[in-house]
Parts: C-alpha cells; structure tokens; sequence
C-alpha cells in the first residue's frame, strides 16, 4: 500500500482529492470542520516536504453551477485549519485553473472550485479526469467518504499518473478497519442498530465470518422479534424481511456466533418527546405502544457482551437517540465501549447516526477510532473493493 511517507514532496505538487463535503449554515458559514481537521495532517506533511497543495473536493449535490454550493465559502475556515491561506480559483479545470496551479510555490495551497458543478466529475469522464491530472505531481486519495464512488477525481484520475498514493485519513480508515474485519484477537463482537435490517443485511452476512457475538439493536431488532413470535405493538418493522431475520440467526448459529437480541424496551405511546413511557417485554409490547430505545435488563447484557469483547464494531444507535427520552440505550452502549477501549479493547465507531451519538454524547475520544466514511465503511464492511481504493492498489 503507497502511502505518503514512501514519498518526498520536496518541490513537488500534490493533487489531492479531499472530503471537504462540510456543513454550512444560512449565512453560508462552516458548522463542523471535522473533515477539514481530519485533512490537516496529509496537507501539512506536503507543506512541510517543501511541495505545494492543490486540493479537489465536491460541496452538496449541486445540479451545475449553484453559489451556494461554491468552495469559496469554506476558504476562511480551511486558512483557520490549516493556518495557511488557500488560493481560489473558481473553477476545477480549464487555462485559468492551470495558470493557478503552474503559478503554485511550494508551501502554497490551492483551493479548486467545487467538482461537482461539472456533471462529467460523477460521470467518471476520462477527458475530465485528464485534464485535472494536469495540476499535480503526485496524486493523493485521502477522501474515504467518497471512496465508494467511481468518479473522474475519486478513482478514474489516478490511471493518470505513475506516483499516486494514500493521505494519512485514507490509509488509517482502511487500517482501521482492517483491524476489525481480519482480526486475530477474540472475541469479536459487532454492535449494528438503526431502523432498518434491509440496509444492514449484506454488512450482517459478510461479517458473520469475521465476528464471535453479533448485538442487534434499535428498529431493525423489532424484525427479529415478530419473525420469532413476539408482539412488538406499533414498533417500526420491516414486514417483509421476517424470514430473512430468521435466516440470519440460522447462519450464525451455523458459524457459532452469538446473536444478542433486546429483551425488554422503552415503550412509547408515541413518537415524541411528549410520549407517556413504560418499560415492557420486547416481545410483549402492547397494541398502540412502541418500542423507541433499549430497556435496562438489554442495557445490562449488552455491556456483558462488550466488556469481554477484544475488538467492538459500532455500526447503528440502539434507540431514538435524538430524543432524549429514549437515548439512554445508546448512551450505556457508549459507556460500556468506551470502559471496554479503555481496558485495552480495540473499538471502532462507523456510520453517520452512530458518529452523530458519538459526538452528541462526547465519546469520540474515548473509542479506538470514529471512522469519516459512512457509505464507504459500510461497502467496505460489505466485502465489496472500492473503486478510489483499488485505483490507488493495496
């Protein structure tokens, strides 16, 4: 795997494809600059070789040219980050962006105009991708988050130069989770909430190889429980994937994995903060009640299985965390990882809902490693290759 310590940057330009794909509020300002903050260490050891930056990133889903989705919003906060100021230029190709970047010293940054305001960027465009090979050296992946994707500065790019290598953020997401998924330490234990099984299913089926005890948590658990009998009143389920539940705990059973399901709920009469609450057998929820977090006998097997575990993939919240109310399974799931991590356990945190706990609940320094990737560290959990990954080779 080249990475960027196999390089030296001196006098040399590094195009980098970036995830700067950041959170902007009304007045057009950076609200979370995580993924600026988790660029900073591949950019600064460019800088510090003595080469020069040109970075490639999208912003939203435009559709063609829309202001609100120009990087130029993000320039103040990416010079407050990195402490170097970027030029921009607004535009991703073309003789004025080549101008740009021929101009470009070393340690200077250049800031490219959003990607994606060229629809051939998604299309994978080879002639696209050519020309923005034009502006650098070295071509460098540090953009997890858009791994998955075949696009022109994502994956078709790279064809296009001979020194091409993995940022610091890339090559950590994928040792990371190489750590869980080709793990020689036991037990293993993967922790998968959120609604619904049907998104989770090809995650669940590949990682039944790979994992000693599966907890299934939140909305999709309600599944589990009608397809073994149970009455989960209005709980959120999947009607449809009853029998494939029961052909997962068939398979694990098969591979000797032990699933963990809830035993008891916090049941709601409603969907809201407002709701009048009671905690019921999950598998006794009466009729106009649902089940919107995990109840305290679950809570208490949960944190068992976690504190034996060696290595623990967090995929998914255990209830409506969002709510106050029925965040309390989520927030004792976190205690219990972060007590396991801090007892020498290996824990890695991964998917948008259970980064977003994680940051609500101020676990993210207290677990092994909160993975920038929600779609991509899914895929690759799925046991499918990346596109951005295979065409830098492992």
């Amino acid at each position: 795997m080249k990475t960027l310590n196999d390089f030296n940057f001196k006098d040399k330009q590094a195009l980098i494809r970036v995830d700067f794909n950041v959170p902007l509020n009304k007045d057009q300002e950076v609200t979370d600059a995580n993924r600026i903050e988790a660029a900073k260490p591949t950019i600064l050891k460019i800088l510090e070789d003595g080469g020069s930056v040109v970075l490639m990133s999208h912003l939203g889903r435009p559709e063609g040219r829309e202001e609100k989705y120009s990087l130029k919003h993000i320039v103040t906060k990416v010079a407050e980050v990195i402490a170097v100021e970027p030029k921009f230029v607004d535009d991703c190709v073309g003789e004025e962006v080549n101008a740009a970047a021929d101009n470009l010293q070393p340690g200077e940054i250049l800031l490219l105009e959003n990607l994606r305001f060229h629809k051939e960027e998604k299309a994978g465009d080879e002639d696209f991708a050519k020309k923005l090979s034009k502006l650098g050296d070295i071509y460098v992946n540090d953009a997890f988050g858009t791994a998955h994707r075949a696009h022109a500065s994502t994956t078709i790019v790279a064809k296009y130069f001979d020194d091409k290598c993995f940022g610091h953020l890339l090559e950590k997401e994928i040792k990371n989770l190489d750590k869980v998924l080709h793990s020689k330490e036991k037990p293993v234990t993967a922790v998968l909430g959120g609604a619904k099984v049907s998104s989770k299913i090809t995650v669940i089926e590949n990682i039944l190889d790979k994992v000693d005890h599966l907890i299934i948590g939140g909305g999709m658990a309600y599944t589990f429980i009608l397809a073994k009998g149970g009455k989960i009143g209005n709980s959120l389920v999947e009607e449809d994937k009853q029998e494939l539940a029961l052909e997962i705990l068939k398979k694990a059973e098969a591979k000797n994995v032990q699933v963990h399901l809830p035993v008891d709920s916090i049941i709601a009469d409603s969907f809201s903060e407002q709701a009048t609450t009671d905690v019921s057998k999950i598998n006794e929820i009466p009729d106009g009640w649902m089940g919107l977090d995990a109840g305290p006998e679950s809570i208490e097997n949960f944190d068992a299985v976690i504190k034996k575990s060696r290595i623990i993939l967090w995929n998914g919240p255990l209830g409506v965390f969002e709510m106050d109310k029925f965040s309390k399974g989520t927030v004792a799931l976190g205690n219990s990882i972060a007590e396991a991590t801090k007892n020498g356990a290996f824990s890695l945190v991964g998917g948008g809902d259970s980064v977003a706990a994680v940051k609500k609940f101020g676990f993210e320094d207290k677990v092994s490693y909160v993975s920038t990737g929600g779609g991509a560290m899914l895929e690759m959990l799925e046991g499918k290759s990346l596109p951005g990954i295979q065409a830098i080779g492992r």
